[in-house]
């Protein structure tokens, strides 16, 4: 799923995009106000992690205006320890949650999660459509048949973005939004080539193909 990362410390940044990546986020990242409130209202992301100290103005700002204009994707803000006011303007500015600095990597990623689950209206860190579950912590796939596989960091993302909306037909271009970052230039035929992978794991019949619309997971079992 789709990660926008605002911090204005691009070593702390660069080291949190990789650690989120691995927990199977597709990161961009900005380092300004600027940039954070250009992306968050051009891009699709599912999720945000705002630094509230930004070299060219607050975060809190920020998020304002994201509301203001109906971004409504859920937010965790980092905030300096103890500053308690921090806090309770970011909730107020609409912020889901909240994390102090100096902060655990694998808080950060546990926090995200719960705030993704919330924001789809879940409660357990599985993913569930018809016969599947996908496990966000151990990104792997169990099957009807008890069978557990194991996926790559692209076919967890995939298989999250399609499974988390059952139903609903995704173009080659949203799914690519999803999985990549804007650093990436991947062509459409790597869609085509992971959907031929996760199809050997949930069946041909189970990931349709919409012609000139796109894929859809339809197993409703």
């Amino acid at each position: 799923m789709r990660l926008l990362l605002i911090e204005d410390d691009r070593l702390l940044a660069d080291g949190l995009a990789s650690q989120l990546e691995k927990a199977g986020f597709s990161v961009d990242t900005a380092h300004t106000a600027k940039e954070a409130n250009a992306l968050g209202q051009q891009e699709d992301y599912r999720v945000g992690v705002l630094d509230l100290g930004l070299p060219d103005g607050n975060g809190l700002d920020v998020l304002r205006k994201w509301r203001a204009n109906q971004v409504t994707f859920p937010v965790l803000i980092l905030t300096a320890r103890g500053d308690w006011q921090d806090k309770v303007n970011g909730l107020k500015a609409g912020a889901d949650d909240y994390l102090a600095k100096p902060f655990q990597t694998e808080e950060l990623i546990a926090r995200l999660h719960a705030i993704v689950r919330r924001s789809e209206g879940r409660v357990f860190s599985l993913v569930r459509a018809g016969r599947f579950e996908l496990d966000e912590n151990r990104q792997s796939l169990k099957t009807g048949d008890g069978s557990e596989h194991s996926l790559t960091g692209t076919e967890f993302r995939l298989l999250r973005c399609l499974m988390s909306r059952p139903g609903q037909v995704f173009s080659k271009e949203q799914l690519i939004e999803q999985l990549y970052n804007l650093n990436d230039n991947p062509s459409e035929n790597v869609i085509e080539a992971y959907i031929r992978r996760l199809r050997k794991l949930v069946g041909s019949d189970t990931i349709s193909t919409r012609r000139g619309q796109g894929y859809l997971f339809n197993d409703t079992d």
